[in-house]
């Protein structure tokens, strides 16, 4: 081995002994290589905090719960699932953002998140605020792996990504920003109607599953969308819904579901011999929260966030000079858009299952 570079020679060897030391040590689950993350919001660890864009949490009261108090930049009091995710399966604490800059060589072999809030599967969704849109993310993760092979190697960088696992966690803002939103009048006018824009958000879904095989990803888990009418901003902009019991709007409840169901079909039609893919429903477990949530989940307050009214707050509306509540735990919604980390970790209990079958096809 030419040593010339010591900081790629010290990268190298620390790989292939981390790599031996895996494979001999008892283990209770087969540990996944690395996670890659993609998407919006939802899963975002921090990435619109280094770009120019309105969409930020990088600042109190978000991360209240955080490790030590920080906010990250994710849309939460405290973790996402796909911290969960990352800590059941033992690859890290955390995801961190790939554009952090002080990521240390283990930091990025063993995952990051590329996913930016604001974004969506339309690039016109990214456009609207300023996000890293999805073709982005997938350049940056293309830039990811060359870092690596110059690090550790072409051969050990494709070994690493062949035993990742991708998540893939966006299409709120398609609908919810885009469609419905301030993007209406061009996007209804493109697309009629909302089936001819769910078809135009698979083939982008599609295009980018396969850039992902192209680039090694042998296993992907695609996220389905959760029940949006159900949003406590969706609802306090639906004036039925909000004067009457702030109630569910249930025509977007009908979009996610059609959304949910053929979605799934797309996953199973695109599936090979090669790639594993795998469908997520965070749809049910939010919409039990919601549901059933004050009596058998322990939540209290269902239909309004923790930060400020709880009606239309996030991002810089959810600041100091916000009334946040005692307890985030007792609500299902940190902010009005996004869920509390109390939640999260109620959906990574009802994803786990999902979880395991990736791990058991991990060793099969």
């Amino acid at each position: 081995m030419d040593c010339s570079l010591a900081l790629k020679c010290s990268v190298i060897m620390w790989f292939n002994l981390f790599t031996s030391i895996s494979s001999q040590a008892p283990v209770a689950k087969p540990k996944l290589s690395a996670l890659f993350v993609f998407g919006d919001s939802t899963v975002d660890a921090g990435n619109n905090n280094f770009i120019t864009t309105p969409m930020k949490s990088n600042f109190p009261p978000y991360g209240r719960d955080f490790i030590n108090h920080i906010p990250t930049g994710r849309f939460t009091n405290g973790r996402l699932v796909s911290d969960f995710i990352a800590s059941y399966t033992g690859v890290k604490d955390i995801v961190p953002a790939y554009l952090d800059p002080t990521l240390t060589v283990a930091d990025l072999m063993t995952g990051v998140c590329f996913a930016s809030a604001g974004s969506g599967l339309d690039p016109m969704t990214a456009s609207l605020s300023s996000a890293i849109s999805m073709e982005q993310q997938m350049v940056y993760f293309k830039e990811y792996k060359s870092k690596m092979e110059m690090l550790i190697g072409k051969e050990n960088t494709m070994n690493l990504i062949e035993k990742a696992v991708f998540m893939l966690s966006t299409g709120t803002n398609d609908f919810f920003v885009n469609y419905y939103g301030i993007g209406e009048p061009v996007t209804q006018y493109m697309y009629p109607n909302v089936t001819s824009y769910r078809d135009f958000l698979f083939q982008n879904i599609e295009q980018f599953i396969k850039e992902l095989m192209n680039e090694g990803a042998r296993k992907i888990a695609m996220v389905g969308l959760p029940p949006m009418g159900c949003l406590p901003e969706v609802i306090t902009m639906n004036t039925y819904a909000a004067t009457h019991g702030r109630i569910c709007v249930e025509p977007m409840l009908s979009v996610a579901t059609d959304y949910n169901v053929n979605l799934q079909n797309k996953l199973k039609d695109m599936q090979t011999a090669d790639t594993k893919l795998y469908y997520a429903d965070i749809y049910k477990p939010i919409l039990d929260m919601i549901q059933s949530g004050t009596t058998k989940l322990g939540f209290e307050e269902v239909s309004v966030g923790c930060c400020g009214t709880g009606y239309v707050e996030a991002a810089g509306l959810c600041n100091m000079n916000s009334a946040i509540c005692d307890d985030a735990s007792k609500y299902v919604f940190w902010d009005a858009v996004h869920p509390t980390e109390e939640a999260y970790y109620y959906i990574f209990t009802v994803l786990r299952p999902v979880v395991d079958k990736v791990l058991s096809d991990y060793i099969n």
